[in-house]
């Protein structure tokens, strides 16, 4: 269900890596050394984070449509 929301990557002078956020999704992040690494694990930390709401019975945010410019 993952491909559903939305995912922004950004490098992380701080951290010295590249950030991957679901923004729908309060919390929900990850960390990788490459911008395809961060994404491998974002589509791990969204499953998980959504296993967690089901089991916790947090309301889950529907992902929002975007409009892509061609």
């Amino acid at each position: 269900m993952w491909q559903k929301y939305k995912i922004e990557i950004f490098y992380s002078e701080e951290d010295e890596g590249f950030i991957a956020i679901a923004p729908e999704l309060p919390g929900c992040s990850a960390f990788g050394e490459t911008p395809e690494e961060a994404l491998k694990e974002i589509k791990t930390a969204i499953e998980l984070w959504l296993e967690a709401a089901r089991k916790e019975g947090r309301e889950i945010p529907e992902p929002k449509k975007v409009a892509m410019k061609v």
